[in-house]
This record gives C-alpha cells, sequence and structure tokens, in this order.
C-alpha cells in the first residue's frame, strides 16, 4: 500500500497553508495526498436531541461534498498538486475525522493550527491537540501565516474604527 499524506480542510486561510504543505509532503515522500472534510448535521444527528432525517442528512452530506469541490479549486485551481489526490468528507467532529481517516503508522497526518484567542480556546477544543494525543502516526502541525495575523489585527481595526497607523505595516 501506497503512503499517504492525510490533511484536514475547512477553507480557512490556515487550513489552506496546511493543504498546500501537505502537498509539498505528499510530492517529497512519492505519497498520495487525502484530503479530509468534516460536516456534522444540525443538531447533533441520530440519536441526538434534534437528530433529523435522512434527506436532511444526505443534503449536508452533498454540501460538504461541494465545499471540499471548492476548497480544492481555491488551493490548487487548473493546476494538479502533482500528486495523486483524493478527496473525503467524513461525519464527525474534526479532529475524530482525521485520526479515523489515518490507517497506517506510515501515514502523516497535516493539521493546521489556527490562530486561537483566549476566548476560543475556552469555547472549542484544538483539533491539532486531538490529533496529537490520538493519531497513530506522525504529525505535522503548521502554524498560521504571519500574514494572517496581520490581517486579523487589520480586521479587529476597522471593526473597532480604530485609526491605522501607516508606521505598523513597516514592521
Amino acid at each position: 500500500m501506497r503512503a499517504r499524506v492525510v490533511v484536514g480542510t475547512g477553507g480557512s486561510l490556515g487550513s489552506l497553508a496546511a493543504l498546500h504543505r501537505a502537498a509539498a509532503e505528499a510530492r517529497a515522500r512519492d505519497a498520495e495526498l487525502w484530503v479530509v472534510l468534516a460536516w456534522q448535521p444540525p443538531g447533533g444527528g441520530l440519536g441526538g436531541r434534534g437528530s433529523c432525517g435522512l434527506s436532511v442528512l444526505d443534503g449536508c452530506r452533498s454540501v460538504a461534498v461541494e465545499r471540499l469541490r471548492e476548497i480544492l479549486g481555491t488551493a490548487f485551481g487548473e493546476r494538479p498538486p502533482g500528486v495523486t489526490l483524493a478527496g473525503l468528507t467524513a461525519r464527525g467532529t474534526p479532529g475524530a475525522a482525521l485520526v479515523d481517516a489515518v490507517h497506517d503508522p506510515g501515514d502523516l497526518l497535516v493539521v493546521g493550527t489556527g490562530s486561537r484567542g483566549p476566548l476560543l480556546r475556552a469555547l472549542a477544543p484544538s483539533v491539532a491537540r486531538y490529533c496529537v494525543a490520538h493519531a497513530p502516526c506522525p504529525v505535522l502541525a503548521v502554524p498560521p501565516s504571519p500574514l494572517q495575523a496581520n490581517l486579523t489585527a487589520v480586521r479587529r481595526r476597522n471593526a473597532w474604527r480604530m485609526p491605522l497607523d501607516a508606521r505598523e505595516l513597516a514592521r
């Protein structure tokens, strides 16, 4: 069986950076690139308090497949990544879906770490930490781009209508 590089994506800037890094790792290892998009139905799915019918689940799955196609189109455009590419939509939480997608200790799991402020750390578990703790293979955690942090800071300034000092851009 051929080695695989498994990467999670959601379409954020951080996950696109992880996707490009995973493609580079797959080329370097002569491995297949498996791109995973996790999805969950509204209300938690079957057995939950707000479980939904099969038609809703089929609709959610279809939306996830289309979203994955859009993400791959955004990431690679008309140029393929230069490796065998497989897309997988998986029902479940992102961390569990990624760990379940890894089958062999020789695989590589690539995750974006994202920029997480104190509020987000308190409310949502870290996918990267989950993968590091549970994956049966090496995990490569890709930090967010410094440009992403700058973009977030500019958006925050704009939201609060704070003036921008041009000298800060030169740093």
